[in-house]
């Protein structure tokens, strides 16, 4: 799948599995809440890279990759919510936040390189 050479997805599905990993550990009654949340926001970014690379014009695959980028900054909420509640630790939130920061970047870069070639 030339989707998994992508760079950001790579990052981005990396960002997601660390995130399950530490939801997997939050308060059991948190599953419908903040866990699913945040899971469901973390996978949203990966998964909209890829249904936009799947697309055949690149204003497409900008308005999904801005999409991404939107789940990208709600997981970015859920994370602080869940280190104000104790439920990640400072290392653990810093290791994720930079992360997603990271991805952040790569997103705006990759967004405005392809509307440069518009």
């Amino acid at each position: 799948m030339l989707f998994e050479k992508l760079t950001i997805w790579q990052k981005s599905h990396e960002f997601t599995k660390q995130v399950y990993k530490i939801t997997s550990k939050f308060p059991k009654s948190e599953l419908y809440g903040i866990t699913s949340q945040l899971r469901r926001a973390s996978s949203s970014v990966p998964a909209n890279i890829v249904e936009g690379h799947s697309r055949k014009g690149t204003k497409e695959f900008i308005n999904f990759l801005s999409q991404a980028r939107g789940s990208l900054s709600e997981s970015q909420y859920f994370l602080i919510l869940s280190k104000d509640l104790g439920y990640i630790s400072s290392e653990n939130f810093s290791d994720l936040i930079n992360l997603s920061e990271e991805i952040s970047k790569m997103l705006n870069s990759f967004i405005n390189t392809l509307r440069s070639k518009l």
